[in-house]
């Protein structure tokens, strides 16, 4: 059996019960960075062989963690932070293992994306998540532009090396509408700031550094803040 376990996105309390209880039962556990997850099974006193599977050896990795459950033994994949596969490796070895009539659950837990966009205070009953978008501006305009029109609330994944540019160019394709920030969820420093985008744009570039992975979530097009019944 393949266990797809979502890990905290931060507080190391926020794991589930049946999320240790699975990383205790396994074979294997196969993560993104073995370091990153040592801290976690160390917090735990999990003692569990780890296989490295990331998006530099995703195929490779894929094949020995197939030939596994191919042989009965069971394996648990685990990214950095959160839910596998949401904008981490997780969905070539889900696919493959599909197609292979082997079996796939997963045990449900933390998501940022689903964090910052209720804690935005923008419209929650219906909302697209775009991820990461890409590292040029040309590229990335484009990229923000297919959902110019969408009424939908947007939520993106950005580092902090590129969050500036990006508010910059989501103020040039959508116009300043309300949007939220999210960074640091569930750690001791948590913080989200809601604001215009261009008063998103004026606190970053206020800031003298800019740490971790961030999450901004935009209104859609309509820029009127509904309940959730879509009635304004």
């Amino acid at each position: 059996m393949l266990y797809l376990v979502a890990t905290p996105i931060g507080n190391l309390g926020d794991i589930s019960l049946r999320a240790l209880e699975t990383l205790r039962t396994v074979d294997y556990i196969a993560s993104e960075d073995t370091r990153t997850t040592s801290v976690l099974l160390r917090h735990y006193d999990i003692h569990k062989p780890q296989i490295a599977f990331h998006e530099h050896n995703e195929q490779r990795a894929g094949e020995r963690i197939i030939g596994l459950l191919e042989s009965g033994a069971s394996v648990a994949l685990v990214t950095d932070a959160g839910t596998p596969g949401i904008s981490d490796p997780g969905y070539s070895l889900v696919r493959r293992a599909i197609d292979g009539h082997l079996p796939v659950t997963m045990i449900p837990g933390p998501a940022g994306l689903i964090m910052a966009v209720v804690l935005s205070g923008l419209p929650l009953h219906s909302f697209t998540f775009r991820g990461f978008p890409p590292r040029k501006s040309g590229q990335r305009r484009r990229f923000l532009a297919v959902d110019k029109d969408s009424p939908h609330t947007l939520i993106f994944y950005e580092s902090p090396f590129r969050l500036a540019a990006f508010l910059e160019d989501a103020l040039a394709v959508y116009g300043d509408r309300p949007a939220a920030l999210a960074n640091d969820l569930t750690k001791l420093y948590e913080r989200v700031e809601r604001a215009s985008l261009s008063g998103l744009l004026s606190f970053v570039q206020q800031q003298s550094k800019l740490k971790g992975e961030f999450i901004v979530v935009i209104a859609g097009a309509s820029g009127v803040v509904s309940d959730e019944n879509g009635e304004s």
